[in-house]
């Protein structure tokens, strides 16, 4: 245990000394957060490029008005334009683009086109969409002759927002979110993707860069091949937790403080907008009013309450055990492969039937956001070799207790078989050169008695 200790000590602390450990140890949490960030600033939609858009009807007037002004964009109606004449100079008028809209439009929903230098927005052509699409049918309703019918269609307008609440055994109801457990479970599986394989990978070159250079020779003389491989496995197994919670600590921290403070300046300006009538006429301001300037319900204030609320207690311990037991079992393969070939040329061979398990489960996972209680989805959440990506894909939906629990049984089970025939076939290959290996050759070194 003693020289096992040795290696692994050896394996963490080369590697994490080494300069593109601490590089990526640091850049990585700026680069998650920015994208995390990055998505807020994208829902807020506050950084549009106006866009002035002239409105040609041909013949009629019905629809003049119709396509409401939005903060990024400007509809501006030209009545009795030439929509032929207007596509040669409509960008040096100061248009983003030209929509004209055609007389065959009630019957003909198609009969609509945006004509512009640039590829518009979808955000945009939903817009106009939507706006025409409700003045269509006011129109097609207006022929029922029905009295009071604009009065009626804003009394029966209404806006539905699905709130979901979950109740737990114990009875407790808390409210939960949909697109925040869609979003961890891709970044989970992602992460559990990349881990995995990039640290399993970083085993294989170990054991491919000291055979190659001969020193394994060196160290098998003082240790058994097993311990060596242990210890490799296990050292670079504790660079990999290392990294991933500075990543965690970091990329928390560095979202916590923008979110702060980003939050904060909202607030101050929601305050400072406040009518001031209130401080003046000597009146308190009303606590509805204070509450919204301190609370602003804007979608990234919102997502981050939502993330804050999820099971962290189950999600990052499961987390953990499947990275752990998915990355011996992989990295335990990996060295196999290392040590039965010469170089990484030659590993190609090998590689096709561990990578096919993983990218299935990556692709798996991502199918998972859609729909976590498929057959596909708990199959692969419990086959060992799918299990480390899809059940952590899962986990933000509330798997029940028994599934987790046989995907954690079987995953020991299947790593500690793993690393055994790992460790009969890197105890003859290690020292194997000049030879091209096969898969017929690896069976007989699993056949090797002790």
């Amino acid at each position: 245990m003693n020289k096992i200790s040795i290696i692994i000590g050896r394996e963490y602390s080369t590697r994490v000394k080494k300069k593109s450990f601490i590089i990526m140890t640091f850049l990585t949490p700026v680069l998650m957060a920015s994208i995390f960030l990055v998505l807020i600033l994208m829902m807020s939609d506050k950084d549009k490029d106006f866009k002035k858009i002239a409105v040609i009807e041909d013949g009629s007037d019905l629809f003049k008005g119709v396509i409401p002004n939005t903060d990024d964009a400007e509809f501006v109606y030209l009545p009795g334009a030439n929509v032929n004449e207007l596509k040669s100079k409509f960008e040096s008028e100061g248009y983003y683009g030209i929509l004209y809209i055609s007389p065959q439009i009630i019957d003909t929903p198609n009969a609509i086109e945006l004509i512009s230098k640039k590829q518009p927005a979808i955000s945009l052509l939903d817009h106009i969409t939507n706006s025409m699409e409700k003045e269509i049918e006011r129109q097609k309703l207006l022929a029922y002759n029905i009295q009071d019918l604009d009065q009626i269609m804003k009394s029966v307008k209404t806006d539905v927002n699905i709130k979901t609440i979950k109740i737990d055994e114990s009875g407790k109801v808390k409210e939960t979110s949909t697109n925040v457990s869609m979003i961890l479970a891709y970044f989970s599986g992602l992460l559990m993707y990349m881990l995995v394989f990039m640290f399993g990978a970083q085993v294989m070159r170990g054991v491919i860069e000291e055979k190659t250079s001969r020193v394994v020779e060196v160290i098998i003389s003082s240790v058994k091949p097993f311990q060596l491989m242990l210890g490799k496995i296990i050292g670079i197994g504790l660079v990999g937790l290392t990294q991933f919670a500075v990543w965690v600590l970091l990329t928390v921290g560095i979202v916590s403080f923008v979110q702060a403070q980003a939050f904060s300046k909202d607030k101050m300006e929601q305050v400072q907008q406040m009518p001031q009538s209130f401080g003046q006429q000597g009146q308190p301001i009303p606590e509805s009013t204070l509450a919204l300037a301190t609370n602003p319900q804007n979608e990234g204030e919102k997502m981050w309450s939502a993330a804050l609320e999820q099971n962290w207690a189950l999600i990052i311990p499961v987390f953990l055990f499947f990275f752990i037991t998915g990355y011996f079992l992989y990295a335990s393969l990996f060295a196999a492969v290392g040590s039965a070939v010469d170089n990484e040329t030659e590993t190609q061979q090998f590689m096709l039937p561990l990578t096919i398990p993983i990218i299935l489960g990556l692709v798996v996972a991502m199918g998972t956001m859609q729909n976590p209680e498929s057959s596909l989805s708990f199959w692969f959440s419990i086959i060992p070799f799918t299990s480390p990506i899809v059940m952590v894909a899962r986990i933000p939906f509330d798997v029940p207790g028994w599934e987790i629990a046989l995907s954690m049984g079987l995953m020991i089970i299947t790593f500690l078989g793993c690393v055994w025939m790992a460790a009969k076939i890197y105890r003859t290959g290690i020292l194997m050169y000049g030879k091209k290996t096969s898969y017929k050759e690896i069976w007989k070194w699993l056949k090797y008695k002790e």
